[in-house]
C-alpha cells in the first residue's frame, strides 16, 4: 500500500502506471487492497531502476527489499527452470 501511495503522489507516474496496468482511477481506487492490484504496482515500481530508487528513497527501504516484497504477492515466485 506504501508503494501505491508513493505512485499517487506524483501524477505522471499515476497516469503511466494506469495506462500499463488497464485500470482506470475508479477501479484503481475500488481495488486498491486486492493483492492482484498491489502486485501490478510493485510490478510497475521495479521495471524501471529510477522508480525502484526513488520509491526506496522515499520509503526508507533498501532497494534490494522489493524483491522479497514481490515474491509474497501472487505470480511473484521464482521460477523453477529445468
Amino acid at each position: 500500500m506504501q508503494a501505491l501511495a508513493w505512485l499517487a503522489d506524483d501524477e505522471d507516474l499515476l497516469g503511466q502506471f494506469l495506462a500499463a496496468s488497464g485500470l482506470g482511477p475508479h477501479e484503481l481506487k475500488v481495488r486498491a487492497g486486492e493483492p492482484e492490484v498491489l502486485a501490478a504496482v510493485m510490478d510497475f515500481i521495479l521495471a524501471e531502476d529510477g522508480r525502484v530508487s526513488g520509491f526506496c528513497a522515499a520509503a526508507g527501504l533498501a532497494c534490494d527489499r522489493l524483491a522479497a516484497v514481490r515474491a509474497a504477492l501472487p505470480g511473484g515466485d521464482a521460477p523453477a527452470w529445468t
